[in-house]
């Protein structure tokens, strides 16, 4: 079914990741970096593991990410959404167990903006009545 690569986009605070899938081995590619010399710790790559375990697919698709912007929790948030993306374009039958477990869902929280006046976004000066 898949002689050609499925792309989707994933979101995460300010980072975007590309990501393509394809039929293979299961190997999994990050910034032309393997995922183990990318993220350092496990718990990122259980995270990113986390829709191919979903749907029983580890070791079935090539992955290939492209991922820019933001920290690596960021990063790995927007790879997780970007690669649960593909894999619903991939076989729709995937859909229902991607969105049981809030994968599908894009985590909207972003950084609140500084406002005037202010030192932060609502952080203010010391206040002194005299």
């Amino acid at each position: 079914m898949l002689d050609k690569y499925v792309t989707a986009v994933g979101r995460r605070k300010t980072s975007i990741a590309r990501v393509r899938i394809k039929k293979g081995k299961g190997s999994l590619i990050i910034n032309k970096r393997d995922l183990k010399s990318y993220f350092n710790r496990p718990f990122y790559e259980t995270q990113i593991m986390q829709p191919l375990v979903v749907t029983d697919s580890v070791g079935a698709y090539d992955v290939i990410i492209n991922v820019k912007g933001g920290g690596l929790t960021g990063q790995v948030g927007a790879i997780k959404h970007g690669l649960a993306r593909a894999l619903t374009i991939v076989d729709s039958s995937n859909r229902s167990s991607l969105k049981k477990n809030g994968l599908l869902t894009r985590d909207s929280r972003m950084v609140e903006r500084k406002k005037y006046g202010l030192k932060g976004a609502r952080k203010s000066f010391q206040f002194s009545k005299r």
